[in-house]
């Protein structure tokens, strides 16, 4: 990409998450996390010289509870797309999650070397699909399955139906070639709309999280919990953990940011399985409120696709280490010098009533 083209897309990232931020406010279509939703109490005069952010997810150690969330079409933001993501997760010593509906196969991100990642499903009404796509998954060395729960049907997401939206001719969903379904037709409002219509499964149900265990060994996160009576269903379905998101903010308006559903999920799951943040993290002070409310990692969305449109693999890196740094600062200005440190008691709510403070 030359520099020209660079400073384009920096300013394209710096105008787009702007008006992210305003739609959320305008339209309740709460994304990020609110920067009043929790307060820090951090603690003094402990020795922080040295900081461990590592951690293990679902067995594996990574660097950091930071990961790549699945997001779709990413050779739309650069020539490199998943590629890029891929190679940038794993120098990074974390998780990367391959969306259902990547440029890039699952083959092909397995190519670019070692790494720890996960898989993104859909279920398709065609179950011999979504069969082979799991076993390719597997066959690839991905590690865990996060199946997407909450899109039965998409959101009405208005910026594809005036724009009609639908994929540029020189790209496929790649996992899809030569099943007829790599291609997104042109519609009179959206493509992606039209295509989810036509090939997701409506009648996915807590039955189907039982029937995916029995064709794959693979853990089965179930991504879209927002609900602590889905926590535990999920639970008793078999699920290996839980991720809270609320799909980038763009499937159901007037559902809570990920930060405000979180506590309640992992109230209900009682640490029976670890429960995961997907969505609204900009920051590394993100993280650790997060985790602070009991999650045991976050996923990061928006922040890496607007990273890789502006400096590619590059860009990935730079944004990973970004938050990597950030984390770790908020760590050593609360005094927690490993992850199991950081506690409820180092933050406060905007919905804690009365103020929840520690037994003295």
């Amino acid at each position: 990409m030359m520099p020209s083209q660079s400073r384009s897309c920096q300013r394209w990232f710096t105008t787009t998450m702007h008006l992210v931020q305003r739609t959320n406010g305008l339209f309740k279509r709460t994304e990020t996390l609110s920067q009043g939703s929790c307060d820090f109490r951090p603690r003094i005069l402990i020795d922080v010289s040295k900081i461990d952010m590592t951690t293990t997810v679902l067995g594996f150690k990574i660097s950091m509870p930071i990961m790549v969330a699945p997001t779709a079409m990413q050779k739309m933001a650069h020539p490199d797309g998943e590629y890029a993501t891929a190679r940038a997760a794993s120098a990074a010593g974390t998780i990367m999650t391959l969306s259902s509906w990547a440029t890039s196969s699952v083959e092909e991100v397995a190519s670019t070397g070692p790494g720890i990642r996960f898989f993104q499903l859909y279920v398709y009404k065609n179950r011999k699909v979504v069969e082979q796509l799991v076993r390719r998954a597997e066959k690839a060395g991905f590690k865990a399955i996060a199946l997407t729960v909450d899109t039965p049907r998409l959101g009405r997401r208005e910026s594809d139906i005036k724009n009609r939206f639908t994929l540029p001719s020189n790209l496929t969903l790649k996992n899809f070639e030569g099943l007829d379904l790599g291609k997104m037709d042109e519609a009179n409002d959206s493509g992606l709309a039209s295509y989810v219509a036509g090939q997701i499964d409506r009648t996915l149900s807590w039955k189907d999280v039982q029937w995916l265990q029995t064709i794959t060994k693979l853990p089965i996160l179930v991504k879209g919990v927002l609900t602590g009576e889905d926590a535990r269903i999920a639970i008793q379905a078999g699920a290996a953990g839980i991720i809270v998101s609320n799909h980038g903010a763009r499937q159901l308006d007037y559902v809570p940011a990920t930060i405000s559903a979180l506590e309640e999920v992992v109230k209900a799951t009682q640490g029976r399985v670890p429960v995961f943040l997907d969505g609204g993290v900009r920051r590394g002070t993100d993280v650790f409120k997060a985790l602070a409310l009991g999650a045991s990692g976050i996923f990061i969305g928006r922040p890496v696709v607007f990273a890789l449109a502006a400096e590619g693999e590059a860009g990935v890196r730079k944004v990973l280490q970004m938050l990597r740094d950030e984390f770790e600062l908020t760590m050593a200005l609360s005094g927690c010098r490993s992850l199991s440190e950081i506690t409820r008691n180092h933050i406060v709510t905007e919905w804690d009533t009365p103020r929840h403070l520690p037994r003295l």
